[in-house]
């Protein structure tokens, strides 16, 4: 420097530039970077002088200026950018782009130059600065007065300098013509990384968290794969915030739905890292060369947006350092070598086994209380929270927008209205086409964003695919579309849109409720929704025949749990026969739960869907056939006479016989006539109900057809045992036992054996009794028949009260009835039987004991009733038996209902 340059004392502002990237334009420019240099430190002298600064030192790229007034430094600055941007360099890429920091202290010069800290901070501000951009210091800020002609300082916060423990609030200079976006200074963090800062509490998920963690501490690359709304980024940004102290360069997060175009993935990353293109470079080169010796986690965001290219970054990425981790969010997966893909799960809609809330109860309870203004759920609104829940199958994003509808609904009001789940979640708010930032604002734009990705054939499948209401497998599905399905099937899954669920016998197939419900949509619109439910009907008819038959394609015991799985299906196709679809075919569906129904306390359901069934034909006029109009009219009676609606239950079997006498058809008279006897026994008229069974098995025997009038045989035998002609019951029994034997059907209820159990009971035979009711147990709950498990649990427990156990048969009798209260279950004819055992066990008891043991029992499930009724000692084991003892008699019973009978023989 020359002696003759007079240096400021006092406030100085001290200013360093240099070329951003210089090492690698003096590489690709080779010889003309020397003239590229000249032209530079021309253009910035040129300014320096124009400001009266003085230059202190110039060393290849760089300058050290210093200014005795701060605002002439910024206007140096400002000049010098402006010039170095209207110059016409060779090519653009011949550019030299300049970063300049500027910072004002107390400095007073000896033998030429500056021996102060604040010199070392002004450089400082100019290494954190990026090519093109101005950063200066507070104290700058504080002396620059006046600022230069249209210009303004922008506040980026606070940061900690490299050698210095404070911090330092770094402004940016904003000036026309100077570019204004640049990646976040290059300075030292504390703890590196650019996480979103959450506004709302993190709720659950703790299992889901440790495992993920697992994974990305022993995996380089993880994959968090999920339908749009099930919570990934949130899960990912709370695990990588608990990374960020094991990451010395940092934890980054890089939102790459904001990527507009997949050349520019690269870009967005480097962006984040504070990297800036390098002339006649790849940025991705600039990208690798930067990771290549640093420990850092990046979190790539929203991947689908630009999977291709985000799959390239990632690849270069982890090939290019080892220290490198990737944790990426999408909804499909990337298939590059070593990606291990981590599939989230929806939120746990089942309590925890140790007690308190699911995690999805626990996020709407969360976030109600937030829209109620602190005021959270009542805890009478706790079973409608669970319901709400498992509607929106614990995808955390529907929870958050249901939970904003509590502001202006009950609980209750809002489990009621899901059935319409996207018009209910998104309510008052836009559904447009989603931009980036709005995808998840509502549910029909998140998953906008997935379908408009879908190639047509894998569109069209998951339109058709929202008929069904629960799991399928590969075969339904290729059922459904007559075609192998295969190929977008696996679009599907590997977009998160369905949910593959692996199994010894196959993997299934299903949605989640709100991406079904979008797609029920989309089916309507592109007007395949009556093609694709009517298919769907039928599907449900085939799957009801194949249940009763077996892999011989002979018939097979009707098991009532077969039914269980299948009866989601079936309530959404008679849901379309009874709004759009053919009531004929409803149904016919309606008649494979008819017995199912019943069994599970549904029989109200029954009356339900056969009652919109009938308004359905007269709505549309569509013709029933008189023997299957005959076969609802006598359901529907059967399911009133359960519920205890006699008048109705006595109305449809009147029409039911007025149709069915229309038809030559001798079954299926038979069928309806054997059911005439049911309103009368209910209505207390057993001599009537007696002598039309006697009528009815007649001519059932005259037109041989005394299979289908088997339902009279077992109410006449009830209505014999009830009088107590106990022989006549069971030769009646006996003669019925092949017959039922050889219906399907009607076997797997044993009812011949339960009937035999009573009248064995009534004879005081209590082994024949044991054997024929444990029989008739077992046989029912192998096959699912719930309701009439309930009559033999308390036959039971008449057998054991009768053989000197009176606390099992308080147990059983106190299960036996909470069992039919959940059922909406009576005991019909055998009420009054039952009850007067039953008050016979409280007088042997007595009040305290006999209460204790019926709440025991009443504690019990189905199947642990079951269990005991099924454990009882058989009398032959009992102490005392005198079953094998030569001439001696058979004990006899005290019975309630009369005299004890003693009798030899086994029914």
């Amino acid at each position: 420097m020359s002696p003759r340059i007079h240096l400021p004392t006092g406030w100085v502002t001290f200013v360093f530039t240099d070329i951003e990237g210089s090492t690698r334009l003096a590489q690709l420019l080779g010889p003309d970077y020397r003239p590229l240099l000249r032209e530079h430190r021309r253009l910035l002298r040129r300014t320096v002088a124009a400001t009266e600064g003085a230059e202190l030192l110039t060393e290849g790229d760089s300058f050290f200026l210093a200014f005795a007034d701060a605002s002439a430094a910024l206007t140096a600055c400002l000049t010098a950018q402006r010039a170095l941007i209207s110059h016409d360099w060779p090519t653009p890429d011949a550019t030299p782009r300049v970063r300049m920091g500027l910072h004002t202290g107390w400095a007073e010069p000896r033998d030429g130059e500056y021996a102060s800290p604040e010199v070392h901070r002004a450089a400082r501000i100019a290494a954190a600065a990026h090519g093109g951009q101005v950063l200066c210091s507070a104290a700058t800020v504080h002396h620059a007065d006046p600022m230069p002609g249209g210009a303004s300082l922008l506040d980026l916060g606070l940061y900690r300098l490299r050698g210095f423990d404070d911090r330092e609030r770094l402004f940016q200079l904003i000036a026309p013509g100077l570019e204004r976006q640049f990646p976040r200074p290059r300075t030292a963090e504390a703890a590196a990384h650019n996480l979103p800062t959450q506004v709302s509490s993190f709720v659950g998920r703790q299992a889901e968290w440790a495992e993920l963690r697992r994974l990305v501490e022993s995996s380089r690359l993880v994959t968090v794969l999920g339908a749009g709304g099930t919570g990934k980024t949130r899960l990912a940004v709370e695990l990588a915030a608990d990374l960020v102290e094991s990451h010395p360069d940092g934890v980054w997060f890089v939102d790459i739905a904001t990527v507009a175009d997949p050349g520019l993935v690269a870009f967005a990353v480097a962006d984040v890292l504070g990297l800036r293109p390098e002339p006649g470079r790849p940025m991705v080169d600039t990208l690798v060369e930067y990771a290549a010796a640093r420990r850092m986690l990046v979190l790539l965001d929203t991947c689908d947006a630009q999977p291709a290219a985000s799959a390239e970054a990632i690849s270069r990425l982890l090939a290019g350092g080892v220290g490198v981790r990737v944790l990426a969010t999408s909804r499909e997966s990337f298939g590059l070598p070593g990606e291990v893909v981590w599939r989230i799960p929806p939120l746990s809609v089942d309590p925890p086994v140790a007690g308190g809330e699911s995690d999805a109860v626990a996020l709407l309870l969360d976030r109600a209380t937030a829209a109620r203004g602190g005021r959270r759920p009542d805890p009478v609104e706790s079973a409608d929270l669970r319901r709400v829940v498992r509607r929106l199958d614990g995808v955390p994003l529907a929870i958050e927008l249901a939970a904003a509808r509590l502001r202006v609904l009950s609980v209750g009001q809002l489990a009621e209205r899901l059935d319409d789940v996207l018009g209910t979640l998104d309510a008052g708010r836009d559904s447009l086409e989603p931009s980036a930032s709005e995808r998840h604002r509502t549910m029909q734009a998140t998953l906008t964003w997935s379908y408009r990705t879908l190639n047509p054939r894998a569109a069209r499948l998951l339109r058709w695919l929202a008929v069904f209401a629960g799991p399928v497998d590969l075969s339904t599905v290729e059922w459904l579309l007559e075609d192998d399905q295969l190929d977008p099937l696996s679009v599907l899954v590997d977009k998160s849109m369905v949910l593959a669920e692996p199994d010894v016998g196959g993997s299934t197939y299903r949605m989640l409720d709100p991406i079904r419900a979008y797609a029920a949509r989309r089916l309507a619109a592109a007007g395949e929704e009556q093609a694709a439910r009517n298919r769907h009907v039928a599907w449900s008819a085939h799957a009801l025949r194949r249940l009763r038959l077996g892999p011989d394609g002979r018939p097979v015991t009707l098991s009532l749990y077969a039914l269980d799985p299948l009866v989601g299906e079936l309530r959404a196709a008679l849901r379309w026969c009874a709004t759009g679809g053919s009531a004929q075919a409803g149904l016919a569906l309606a008649s494979g739960l008819d017995q199912w129904w019943r069994e599970r306390g549904l029989a109200w359901k029954g009356r339900h869907w056969l009652s919109r069934l009938y308004d359905r034909t007269v709505e549309t006029g569509e013709s029933i056939p008189d023997a299957e109009l005959a076969a609802a009219y006598h359901m529907h009676s059967l399911h009133a006479g359960a519920d205890g609606e006699f008048a109705e239950e006595l109305r449809y079997s009147q029409r039911a016989e007025a149709v069915a006498r229309q038809v030559s058809n001798a079954g299926l008279l038979a069928r309806v006539l054997a059911g005439r006897a049911a309103p009368l026994v209910d209505l207390g008229q057993f001599a009537e109900a007696e002598q039309v069974c006697r009528e009815v098995i007649d001519w059932a025997h005259r037109q041989d057809v005394v299979g289908d009038a088997l339902f009279a045989v077992f109410s006449l035998a009830e209505l014999l045992w009830r009088r107590g002609a106990l022989d006549e019951a069971a030769e009646l029994l006996g003669a019925a036992r092949p017959v039922e034997a050889g219906r399907p059907s009607e076997r797997g209820r044993r009812t011949v054996d339960m009937l035999l159990g009573l009248v064995a009971l009534a004879r005081g035979d209590l082994i024949a009794a044991h054997e024929h009711l444990l029989v008739a147990l077992r046989s029912r709950m192998a096959h699912g028949f719930h309701r009439r498990a309930c009559d033999t649990l308390e036959a039971i427990a008449v057998r054991c009260a009768a053989g000197a156990d009176p606390l099992t048969a308080a147990r059983l009798f106190g299960a036996a009835r909470a069992t039919r209260a959940a059922l909406r279950s009576a005991p019909g004819i055998y009420g009054e039987y039952f009850a007067r055992w039953q008050a016979q066990v409280r007088e042997t008891l007595g009040d305290v004991t006999f209460d204790g043991a019926y709440g025991e029992g009443a504690g019990w499930g189905m199947e642990e009733a079951a269990a005991v009724a099924l454990g009882v000692e058989h009398p032959d084991l009992a102490a005392g038996s005198t079953r094998f003892a030569a001439g001696v008699a058979q004990p006899t019973i005290a019975s309630p209902l009369g005299p004890a009978t003693a009798h030899p023989d086994h029914a």
